[in-house]
């Protein structure tokens, strides 16, 4: 209860001179909020109906968006509200969306590799679809210690998953079926560079020469700098944060994929992506260059 409320509340019996004096506050303050009563009431409805939607866009969204991505859907859906607004309607209704969880390193470099060079230089931007790419592999966590694995094709202009493969192994396949993916939803990577850390399936013979028959420059990072590619760490981040929704692991393996599978379809055809203006990946590719929105299937 607030010191205003204690007056109103008291004031019958002990005046509100009095009480005012003991509490330490204006009485034209009090005044004031008493007069002003119907009009907090009545911003405290509009925010508890504003909450109404917020959990509805949260549960649409599998409680994964935070105040601009949940301000944005509003916003479409012809509600007149702004970030501001959401965020403290969110802290007091106490809706959150996920946040990020520690990251866990995968990459197996080979010291006697061929090492490509760096053609990004921590620019994971591009003027337009199909020139630059960026992309790694992550782990998915099953049940009892079992794992699979994610290889991913990004492009760094629309942020479109172009590409991806899971299976039960990191061998080379993995990310040669990633590229091959990708190759399938751009019918060409001819001159496009893909950028990636030095694990020692991207330096490896077999995938130099996927790259070379598909036209694709490679691009590495330094050895040991996260920075370097940073975009792709940062999509595997999201992506388990997302998907585990705060578990260890998942339940087996036909869950991990379909849990998967359906993310990563959303991803590029739902989820909002802040640097594209709230649009999700293929909206913004057709709204600004008209290209096909299929995804190609996982190997």
């Amino acid at each position: 209860m607030n010191r205003f409320q204690f007056v109103a509340d008291h004031q019958a019996r002990f005046g509100v001179k009095r009480l005012c004096q003991v509490l330490q506050i204006a009485r034209s303050s009090f005044y004031y909020w008493r007069a002003t009563a119907g009009h907090r009431a009545a911003r405290e409805a509009a925010d508890a109906a504003l909450a109404t939607r917020i959990r509805a866009v949260q549960a649409r969204h599998d409680g994964t968006y935070g105040a601009p991505r949940i301000t944005a859907e509003l916003q479409d859906g012809g509600l007149a509200v702004n970030r501001k607004k959401v965020a403290r309607v969110m802290r007091a209704h106490r809706i959150a969306g996920l946040r990020l969880r520690r990251r866990v390193q995968t990459t197996i470099t080979d010291p006697a590799a061929v090492k490509a060079p760096d053609l990004i230089s921590r620019d994971f931007t591009a003027p337009a679809i199909n020139q630059r790419y960026v992309g790694d592999i992550t782990y998915l966590p099953i049940g009892e210690g079992g794992f699979l694995y994610l290889a991913t094709v990004i492009d760094l202009h629309s942020r479109r998953l172009a590409g991806w493969a899971i299976a039960d192994h990191m061998r080379t396949g993995l990310v040669i079926d990633a590229l091959h993916a990708a190759r399938r939803t751009r019918s060409s990577l001819d001159g496009a560079i893909f950028h990636s850390d030095h694990g020692a399936q991207y330096t490896s013979r077999d995938f130099a020469t996927a790259c070379a028959d598909a036209g694709v420059r490679q691009s590495m990072a330094k050895i040991g700098s996260s920075a370097d590619n940073a975009l792709a760490e940062s999509f595997n981040a999201t992506f388990k944060r997302e998907t585990l929704q705060g578990r260890n692991a998942f339940t087996d393996v036909r869950e991990a994929r379909l849990a998967s599978f359906r993310w990563l379809h959303r991803y590029n055809t739902v989820r909002r992506h802040s640097r594209l203006g709230h649009q999700s990946p293929i909206n913004y590719e057709n709204n600004t260059l008209a290209t096909p929105a299929t995804l190609a299937p996982a190997a």
